[in-house]
């Protein structure tokens, strides 16, 4: 795919709080959603890594759009709280930049059907 030009994308990276795993994966999921849905988000995938690292990879059409969208009040502050609530470190946030895309979307329910737990 070429439309890799102008797109922002960019890593963000947590440790959570114990316990909190599964009320992060919905609040981020609310989160996503509704950006992806009203703020012009290309969408987000969220990963569990080792070490108790969570990761999101998330995609805009530029770094000005991902600006605008999140510039304007929050689409959710519940669920925004409840994010913050969760994480007891933000590592720093990685921004990238596309070369190439051969990204499929993920089949219905995921990777994985493993427990938040």
């Amino acid at each position: 795919m070429d439309n890799t030009d102008s797109a922002f994308c960019a890593i963000y990276r947590w440790r959570l709080h114990p316990g909190s795993e599964a009320s992060f994966v919905q609040a981020w999921s609310r989160v996503t959603e509704l950006l992806l849905n009203t703020r012009g988000s290309l969408g987000s995938r969220l990963h569990r890594g080792p070490e108790g690292i969570w990761y999101s990879y998330t995609q805009w059409p530029s770094a000005e759009a991902k600006a605008e969208g999140l510039a304007r009040p929050s689409v959710d502050p519940e669920a925004w709280q409840q994010l913050r609530a969760a994480i007891a470190e933000s590592l720093p946030e990685l921004i990238l930049e596309p070369v190439s895309d051969f990204l499929a979307p993920l089949p219905q329910g995921g990777c994985s059907s493993k427990s938040m737990g």
